[in-house]
């Protein structure tokens, strides 16, 4: 028969078979049950279990439908619920991918109601309280998608997936599909970030720039791929005015230090003292590894020392992409306001640079000081804070306040390598980058987005000195 059949038939055949092999072995390797939320008897979901919350009154209404499973809160708009699935067949170390999409009707906050969970077990117990949430959603049209790749603990055994609908309003949520299959690890995103810590005394804008540009110098004999320098560092440690420092952006400083960056292939960011026409910005540059401009933040929030001198703040806050992740900058006294950071890693920011005159001084005496400040905020907002400083130490901090690589008092460049795949959960709490966005309460915070009020001091004894 088959010396009868034409080339073109036999290879049709083959393609076909070909086909259903990868079908069937993509079948084979879902663990889901039912990941098309296909309803059977009274409504019943196979191989799916609905949770609700302790409070009745609070509870979704979640049934199966045709097309999938739909969860609304008809009672309350602030009502909860969701669907879970105790996943077997998890082997400890492999990745998984997991896929979920749902279709969102007149949902008002779809990244704070709808999301995916998958919590490791071992023996039907869970390794950890919290689970992991996967990355999403990311809106298309009315659907949104939850996409992610996550490594199972060694001793895990099997997952408990929760897919959780959380204050609606009155809109609904229909789930589509859900898949948890092995794939690939998707390895880490190693990246070598260095501080510098350099004071220069007795000198000139020009020899400024030339000692910061040897700290670049070695940074890239270090082989790092980016590094941090000081803030306004043609003017610190001289005589110099702001008339006498402040030039464009490009300008020659920039030059010079594109120069230095290209040679070395190194990122690099940098503060100088910007002019345009006849208005002054505190500025950072960002340098990238062929020593062009990737982009400028101008100081948001200026003390006394600054505005007296006529420096103007700047307005925006921008984050830059990079070849190794998303990064932002910040410059000194931006450091005394929480909102900054918050802001930075709102837009994705990974790493928060920030130039800085000081300080990270240790607390001394009781008081909070510097270094326990930028480990607060990288603490809230799960970003690296890499300050560096003239008073104190420069430093590296990780998204859990730990502080990597601190110079000790020493010149020079300081580094360490660190991993920006990796998601470390807190205790209880879990992936604090992944959880606290969505449970922030923007509606309540009014008087933060608003010209600065007076502090209610209406109760407070007008006969009372401050003190």
């Amino acid at each position: 028969m088959f010396e009868r059949m034409g080339v073109r038939a036999l290879l049709a055949l083959a393609i076909l078979a070909a086909t259903w092999s990868v079908v069937a072995q993509a079948q084979s390797d879902e663990l889901v049950v039912n990941p098309m939320f296909k309803a059977s008897g009274q409504e019943m979901l196979d191989g799916w279990s609905v949770w609700e919350p302790s409070w009745g009154q609070a509870a979704c209404q979640v049934r199966g439908v045709d097309g999938g499973l739909l969860i609304k809160s008809e009672r309350d708009p602030f009502g909860v619920g969701g669907v879970t699935q105790e996943v077997k067949g998890v082997r400890g170390g492999q990745a998984y991918a997991i896929r979920a999409v749902c279709e969102l009707r007149s949902v008002p906050s779809p990244f704070r109601s709808v999301i995916v969970r998958v919590g490791w077990l071992k023996a039907g117990k869970p390794l950890e309280p919290h689970g992991m949430i996967v990355r999403g959603p990311r809106l298309e049209a009315s659907r949104a998608v939850f996409s992610d790749v996550l490594v199972a603990p060694k001793d895990a055994d099997g997952a408990r997936l929760s897919l959780e609908v959380k204050w609606p309003g009155d809109g609904e949520v229909l789930w589509k599909q859900v898949s948890l299959r092995p794939t690939a690890d998707p390895g880490s995103r190693k990246v070598k970030i260095g501080t510098v810590y350099l004071r220069p005394r007795n000198s000139t804008p020009q020899k400024n720039l030339e000692l910061w540009c040897g700290q670049i110098d070695a940074a890239g004999k270090l082989g790092l791929d980016i590094v941090c320098l000081g803030e306004t560092i043609t003017r610190v440690g001289t005589s110099a005015s702001l008339e006498d420092v402040a030039e464009p952006i490009p300008g020659p400083a920039t030059k010079r230090l594109g120069e230095a960056a290209r040679k070395n292939h190194i990122w690099v960011v940098a503060g100088l003292t910007e002019r345009v026409d006849t208005v002054v910005y505190n500025t950072a540059v960002l340098l990238n590894r062929q020593g062009e401009i990737a982009g400028t933040y101008r100081k948001v929030h200026l003390p006394r020392e600054e505005w007296k001198e006529g420096v103007r703040p700047g307005d925006q806050s921008p984050v830059f992409d990079t070849d190794f992740g998303r990064i932002a900058m910040q410059i000194c006294y931006d450091w005394f306001f929480p909102e900054m950071v918050e802001l930075l890693a709102l837009k994705g920011a990974e790493i928060v640079f920030a130039p800085t005159w000081g300080n990270t001084l240790p607390d001394r005496d009781g008081m909070v000081d510097g270094e326990s400040t930028f480990r607060v905020r990288a603490r809230d907002n799960g970003v690296y804070m890499v300050p560096s400083v003239y008073d104190g130490p420069s430093l590296i901090i990780d998204p859990m306040g730990r502080i990597l690589a601190s110079n000790k008092g020493k010149e020079g460049v300081f580094w360490t390598e660190i991993d920006l795949n990796r998601r470390e959960c807190l205790e209880w709490v879990g992936h604090w980058r992944s959880i606290g966005p969505r449970d922030r309460m923007p509606e309540s915070y009014d008087p933060l987005t608003g010209k600065p009020l007076d502090p209610d001091l209406s109760k407070v004894r007008q006969e009372e000195p401050i003190r």
